[in-house]
């Protein structure tokens, strides 16, 4: 009785396709088939260029951010304050104390991160406020990131979300921000970047800014990106030849990106960044501010030129950078033990007769043995 039960199923999951659905299918070939073999020949024609992944449109602009000193500053005295509960996965508790002209503040953080998963969060009990950050990776392809801000302040709170694919030769990206299900208000963004020859990539971000009324208001930027091949780093020393010394090897290639964005109010955002060896980064930003005469005041036609570089030392990293409206400014990092490192930076604003100065510490501590933090990467 098994027996047959059981040929019978296998007669069933062996069956042939319905009749109909040959002819089915004849009918949608002459329209599919064509589609199919010229999206075959693009995709060839894109593996035979040697096209790479260009990157999102979000670090477009990164080389140069974590070269020049803009993001890294800071006014007045700051302390910040790590323990490391577990190094894999990472869990990480941190006080952070500043204190300046404007404002003294006190922010309580936490950290979680694996393979996978990234956990931020921040807490200001001053203003009862919460920041917190959230990426979740699902493949090497897709990552979906939240930011959330809560605040007592009003129009200060704020919810994002957004998805990034990294596809073979383009990555696309869709965010929102304090979208709303059921009529759909927010801040819409969709960007794409693609590669069109190994240095070139072209994109653009379309931000759709739709409000209690049923208008829509579209503005698109337009974004270039031309780099240098990639080529890996040489090894210091080659194989070793039958007899004589190890032979050094080849010379470092540096490596350069210029990028370009056009913005819909007509101002050009251009950079460009170059590692000049293991140790030194440069980076150039221009941006143009041309505003038109208006209500909101008079014609305006600016531009402002930043240059930086970065220094990266065995212990300690450097940044300098001056800029065309004569602002000069520093930071330098200097970490005396993997725990402790102390900061200090300076910024002298010559067309306005000003200047600012900020120094700070930053401790870390840990639960971990010496033992399992040199497993850890730690320690040296």
């Amino acid at each position: 009785m098994s027996n047959s039960n059981a040929n019978a199923s296998d007669k069933h999951a062996h069956a042939e396709p319905p009749s109909w659905l040959g002819p089915m299918g004849g009918i949608f070939e002459p329209v599919s088939a064509p589609i199919g073999k010229t999206f075959e020949r693009f995709h060839n024609w894109k593996e035979y260029m040697g096209l790479s992944q260009p990157g999102t449109v979000e670090n477009l602009t990164r080389d140069v951010t974590n070269t020049h000193m803009t993001n890294y500053f800071f006014e007045g005295a700051r302390a910040d304050l790590s323990k490391v509960v577990s190094p894999n996965p990472a869990f990480q508790i941190t006080h952070s104390f500043t204190l300046g002209q404007q404002k003294s503040s006190y922010m309580l953080g936490a950290l979680f991160a694996n393979q996978k998963t990234f956990l931020h969060g921040q807490w200001d009990p001053s203003t009862s406020g919460v920041n917190m950050r959230a990426n979740q990776t699902w493949s090497a392809s897709d990552i979906t990131k939240i930011q959330g801000q809560l605040s007592s302040t009003p129009g200060q709170t704020m919810f994002q979300i957004e998805h990034d694919h990294l596809g073979p030769h383009y990555s696309l990206n869709l965010k929102t921000i304090n979208p709303s299900i059921t009529d759909g208000n927010g801040l819409h963004f969709i960007s794409l970047l693609h590669s069109l020859t190994p240095r070139l990539s072209l994109g653009f971000e379309t931000i759709l800014q739709k409000t209690g009324s049923d208008q829509i208001i579209p503005a698109t930027s337009y974004l270039v990106k031309y780099s240098s091949v990639n080529q890996p780093k040489p090894s210091t020393v080659d194989v070793l030849p039958p007899s004589g010394p190890p032979q050094p090897g080849l010379p470092f290639i540096p490596t350069w990106t210029a990028t370009a964005q056009l913005q819909p109010s007509g101002n050009i955002q251009a950079t460009y960044y170059q590692k000049l060896n293991e140790k030194v980064d440069v980076a150039l930003d221009l941006q143009t501010m041309i505003q038109p005469a208006s209500f909101m005041g008079p014609a305006k036609r600016e531009a402002l030129t930043t240059m930086g570089a970065k220094y990266e030392f065995r212990m300690a990293t450097f940044r300098g950078q001056i800029d065309s409206n004569g602002k000069v400014g520093m930071l330098l990092e200097q970490r005396f033990t993997p725990a402790f490192a102390f900061l200090v930076g300076g910024e002298i604003d010559h067309s306005k007769n000003s200047s600012r100065f900020g120094v700070g510490v930053m401790i870390e501590s840990t639960t971990m043995t010496p033992e399992e933090m040199q497993a850890a990467g730690m320690l040296p």
